[in-house]
């Protein structure tokens, strides 16, 4: 469903991303872990056709997304680290405005929209504008207007981030039974236990460059631990700065 074949950035002289190669499969929840400053974000970015790679390409479901961008994105769910909303909109306008965005017909993005919000817990604020909204209320939303036009694919950065624990737990059930259904979920996190409890493989990236991909008993074994959890195999390969694929 997506494949990353020498994907690079350069912002100058700086290397953001390095030759990054991958493949993430139908119905696969995918972890994308890595320092600050990694490339994790710069990744997304790509994939999601906000920003244009240097070098290499990037397939969505065998579509090149640089010479087919419009096809690739109807594709995509994306969800930023940061709820960017137009903010004078109530909830419901905002959901039905992005429904027109991917040409989703006016009877079922509304009747997609108000399921949505009943899924998310924001049916009885959808008449209110988004301005009123507690930021996890707004983490939500933008979640739930990822899913309107149901993409094959969800790129997603820092979800949980100003989730409680209830939002937490909803959200990882959605995604969950989003990879059921063969939804690729595309997940950048610094939250490892998230990362270690919900994903099927994880890639480590440091320097622009993955150095660990596995499931959690894989990354175990490139980092030469017996024991321990996904934040102390992380901090022994990101500390080496190396690791084997």
């Amino acid at each position: 469903m997506i494949e990353l074949i020498n994907l690079t950035k350069r912002y100058g002289r700086v290397l953001a991303v390095d030759h990054l190669n991958l493949k993430v499969e139908k119905g696969e929840l995918f972890g994308f872990i890595g320092p600050n400053g990694a490339g994790k974000t710069t990744t997304l970015r790509m994939m999601a056709g906000i920003l244009g790679a240097t070098e290499g390409s990037i397939s969505i479901a065998g579509i090149d997304i640089a010479k087919y961008p419009e096809r690739a994105k109807g594709m995509i769910g994306f969800i930023p680290d940061r709820p960017f909303l137009y903010e004078k909109l109530t909830g419901m306008e905002f959901l039905r405005f992005i429904g027109d965005l991917y040409g989703v017909t006016e009877e079922d993005s509304h009747a997609r929209a108000e399921e949505l919000l009943q899924r998310f817990s924001l049916y009885n604020w959808e008449d209110h504008l988004i301005e009123s909204y507690s930021h996890g209320m707004k983490q939500r939303l933008i979640i739930a207007s990822a899913l309107l036009h149901d993409p094959e694919i969800i790129i997603v950065d820092e979800p949980m981030v100003g989730l409680d624990p209830a939002g937490i737990r909803m959200v990882k059930n959605i995604f969950r039974d989003l990879a059921n259904n063969g939804v690729v979920i595309f997940m950048s996190t610094h939250t490892l236990a998230i990362a270690e409890d919900l994903c099927d493989r994880i890639g480590i990236i440091h320097k622009g460059r993955m150095i660990a991909l596995g499931a959690t008993g894989d990354l175990k074994g490139t980092a030469c631990l017996i024991d321990g959890d996904l934040e102390e195999v992380f901090l022994r390969l990101t500390e080496k700065g190396e690791g084997a694929l």
